[in-house]
C-alpha cells in the first residue's frame, strides 16, 4: 500500500516537472527581443463580419514618432497568418514598430480584398499612430513570399478610389514575392502542368479565374505593371535557388524600378531557396536595416 502511494506521488511530481520544463521551453520559444512589448488582435477594419486584426510590435517604453513597418504575411493568398511577423521583432530595439496584419485570404475574398485590406490597414496606422507613440508620416512596408507581392503593390500602386489619408508608404521591402502573375509558372501550361492544374493555382484563386485568360485583370495585381515614377523606394532580396517563384520575378520589377528612376536595390541571395535562415544572416540584416534606417529615419 505505501509502494502504490509512493509510486503515484512520484508519477505525479515528475507530470509536474514535465508540466513546467515545456511551458519553459515553450516561453523561451515565444519570447520577445528585450524591451519589446506586443500588443496583439487590435481590429483595424471589418468587412462581412469579417474582423481584419494586427499585431503591434513597439518599444516597451515608446516615447515619440516611432517609424512604423507594414508586415505582410506569405502563404500564397491562402495560408498563413499575422503571427509570422513576430521574425521582425528585432528591428523594434533598432528605433522601429512593426504592425503584423491579417487580410482576406482566398477561401473568403478575390482580388483586389486582400490589396484594399493592406491599404486599409495603412490609413488605419497613420489615423491611429500618436495613441501608439508612433509616427505615421514615416511608414514603410515588407512582405514574404504572396505578402510580397502585395508588399509590392502597396509600393507601386495607388488606391485607385478616393481616400481622406493616404495609403502611400515610404519605403517597401520584397522577399521573393511574385511580380508578374501572367509570367508565373503556376499560371502557364507546360512543365508537368495541365490546363487543370492552371485553373487550381494559387492565382487563379486569388482573382477568381485562371490567370491567362484575365490579363488585365492580371496586370492590375502585378506590382511590374503598376510600376511609375513617384514609387517608394525599394529593397528586393530573393534567393538564387528559389523552386516556387523565379529570382527573374524580382530582376524584373527592380530593372523597371530602375527605368522609372524610382531608388531600387536588389539583393540575390546565393543558394538561398524560397526563403530559409540566409535572410536571417547578419548581412543580410544589415542591408535590411540600413534600408528602413535611411528611407523612415
Amino acid at each position: 500500500m505505501n509502494l502504490y502511494r509512493i509510486s503515484i506521488t512520484f508519477l505525479a511530481l515528475s507530470l509536474i516537472f514535465n508540466s513546467n520544463l515545456l511551458a519553459q521551453n515553450q516561453s523561451k520559444k515565444s519570447s520577445l527581443p528585450e524591451g519589446v512589448k506586443l500588443i496583439k488582435d487590435i481590429e483595424y477594419a471589418r468587412h462581412d463580419g469579417i474582423s481584419l486584426k494586427l499585431d503591434l510590435y513597439v518599444p516597451a517604453s515608446a516615447q515619440g514618432k516611432i517609424p512604423i513597418i507594414v508586415f505582410i504575411h506569405g502563404g500564397g493568398w491562402k495560408n498563413g497568418s499575422k503571427n509570422s511577423g513576430k521574425q521582425g521583432a528585432w528591428l523594434v530595439p533598432h528605433g522601429f514598430a512593426i504592425a503584423s496584419i491579417s487580410y482576406r485570404l482566398t477561401d473568403v475574398g478575390q482580388w483586389p480584398d486582400q490589396i484594399n485590406d493592406c491599404y486599409a490597414a495603412v490609413r488605419w496606422l497613420r489615423k491611429n499612430a500618436r495613441k501608439y507613440g508612433l509616427n505615421g508620416d514615416r511608414l514603410g512596408c515588407w512582405g514574404t513570399s504572396a505578402g510580397a507581392h502585395l508588399a509590392a503593390l502597396v509600393g507601386t500602386r495607388p488606391y485607385p478610389g478616393k481616400e481622406r489619408i493616404s495609403s502611400r508608404v515610404q519605403a517597401t521591402v520584397d522577399w521573393f514575392g511574385p511580380t508578374e502573375l501572367l509570367s508565373m509558372p503556376p499560371n502557364n501550361v507546360g512543365n508537368g502542368r495541365t490546363e487543370e492544374d492552371v485553373a487550381n493555382s494559387n492565382g487563379a484563386k486569388l482573382l477568381g479565374a485562371t490567370v491567362k485568360d484575365v490579363p488585365e485583370l492580371a496586370k492590375d495585381a502585378s506590382a511590374l505593371d503598376n510600376v511609375s515614377e513617384d514609387d517608394s523606394p525599394f529593397l528586393i532580396m530573393h534567393g538564387t535557388a528559389d523552386p516556387g517563384v523565379p529570382i527573374s520575378q524580382s530582376e524584373k520589377l527592380h530593372a523597371a524600378l530602375k527605368k522609372a528612376g524610382v531608388p531600387s536595390t536588389f539583393v540575390a541571395i546565393e543558394g538561398a531557396k524560397h526563403g530559409g535562415r540566409e535572410f536571417n544572416t547578419p548581412m543580410a540584416k544589415k542591408v535590411f536595416l540600413e534600408f528602413f534606417t535611411e528611407y523612415l529615419k
